[in-house]
């Protein structure tokens, strides 16, 4: 390889550009991105302004969180375009550290505690990069993909079970809309155009929206125009051992799942992600983990729809991302403008979402291509994996009678995929003693 030849991941692009492309990113996953602190926010009790808070708050991590990924500083982050947000696989057991008497308090120092050991281990736990070949990192991202299609299905269908218009015609005729306009522009556009495919078809899917009435902007104005974050507004942290020990399980779902999200980003960039990389990024996601609570927010992880977005435009640039990471801060500080994306409607994230979340299964597709299925049981290892990752997208309660431990591991499609793939491909072919995406061409 040429040492001059400048990574896919430290392009830089002019500003206008960097900052468009990284608005995408940020429309990508802000319903995502608002849905744990709401979730969270409602089992504790809080008020709708407190709950306001803890959006704010999760705005402005993650902004922190993908900077410091992105950027990095020296032993922290893997420099690489991989937007942070708050993680969905720890919402089910905050949502059971916050119904109980200690409220927010202990569910801060229960993250603070779990995501302190894993900063710890986060050096150790890189060294699993070797079990990860394409067989692995091809099953992985095409469940990736497919755990996040229901969230689109569901932005389509309005994003709220409890609303009248959920599952309407129009509501899911908006989305299909958008879908459209997105590929028609994929097709048909050129340049700095086409790679803005997805935010220019959110744009005017928002248009359409509000010239039907499925559009509402009266609440942009309502509220703090600027608000800075606020530091431990619910209390010090209460440290549980009990809580700790129940998100020390959790802290082990998100180290695979963001190793998974790193190895899944360097092989869609195309750049080199060895053990210290994948270390770099762990201690990064584990340390923004830590540092959320004192801001009033969650653990932090890889966004996996985010990784579809740069499979999908070819924006492999981390100052893109960074750029996003930027926005994310100022919706923190900047109340109003999250009131601006709020006011997106969810059809038309659910018809941009197919396609995002659409093309990350296409890149586990492409990844599992290159695999060799004569004579071996590589066949009988992928169907295996993806038929546990997609257990829980057709039926989520499969493991509800199961210890919480279990439910813990294998409730989630990415990290039930990324287990029984690496354990199976560990148990059935040899594991060379170091292994990265440079080795694996």
């Amino acid at each position: 390889m040429n040492e001059n030849r400048v990574r896919p991941e430290d392009v830089r692009y002019p500003l206008g550009k960097t900052f468009a492309w990284g608005m995408q990113h940020v429309l990508t996953m802000y319903g995502g991105i608002i849905a744990p602190p709401l979730i969270i926010g409602s089992a504790a009790g809080l008020s709708a302004t407190d709950i306001g808070l803890l959006i704010t708050a999760a705005l402005f991590v993650s902004g922190v969180a993908t900077l410091l990924q992105s950027l990095g500083l020296p032993g922290f982050g893997a420099r690489l375009p991989l937007v942070q947000g708050v993680s969905f696989a720890s919402v089910s057991t905050l949502v059971g550290i916050a119904s109980g008497s200690g409220g927010l308090p202990v569910v801060a120092g229960a993250i603070i505690g779990s995501a302190l050991f894993g900063l710890l281990i986060a050096p150790f736990f890189a060294h699993v990069i070797r079990f990860f070949p394409p067989l692995v990192t091809g099953t992985v991202i095409t469940v990736i993909g497919l755990s996040l299609m229901p969230v689109a299905a569901r932005w389509a269908m309005g994003g709220n079970a409890k609303a009248p218009d959920w599952g309407s015609p129009q509501n899911i005729g908006l989305a299909a809309l958008t879908l459209a306009l997105v590929l028609l522009l994929s097709k048909v556009a050129r340049g700095g155009l086409k790679r803005l495919a997805v935010l220019v078809a959110m744009a005017l899917g928002t248009l359409l929206a509000a010239a039907v009435g499925k559009a509402d902007f009266s609440g942009i104005m309502s509220g703090d125009l600027f608000a800075l974050p606020g530091v431990l507004s619910f209390g010090l942290p209460q440290f549980d051992l009990a809580a700790i020990l129940s998100m020390v399980l959790i802290v082990l779902v998100l180290l695979t799942e963001t190793t998974a999200g790193l190895v899944a980003i360097g092989e869609i960039v195309g750049t080199p992600v060895d053990e210290k990389r994948i270390a770099r990024g762990l201690r990064a996601d584990m340390l923004t983990s830590a540092l959320s609570p004192l801001f009033n927010s969650f653990p932090q992880s890889a966004f996996a729809q985010n990784i579809g977005l740069v499979a999908m435009t070819g924006i492999k640039s981390r100052f893109v991302v960074a750029a996003g990471g930027v926005i994310l801060i100022l919706l923190g500080l900047l109340p109003v403008l999250g009131r601006v994306i709020a006011a997106i409607p969810m059809p038309v994230l659910g018809g941009a979402g197919v396609v995002l979340f659409g093309t990350v299964a296409a890149s586990g597709i492409r990844t599992l291509a290159k695999v060799d299925y004569k004579d071996n049981m590589n066949l009988v290892i992928v169907a295996t994996a993806i038929a546990f990752g997609t257990i829980p997208v057709v039926m989520p309660g499969f493991y509800d009678r199961f210890p919480g431990w279990v439910q813990t591991l294998l409730h989630s499609g990415i990290s039930a995929a990324c287990l029984v793939s690496v354990l199976l491909n560990a148990l059935f072919n040899p594991l060379p003693k170091r292994l990265s995406v440079a080795d694996r061409g």
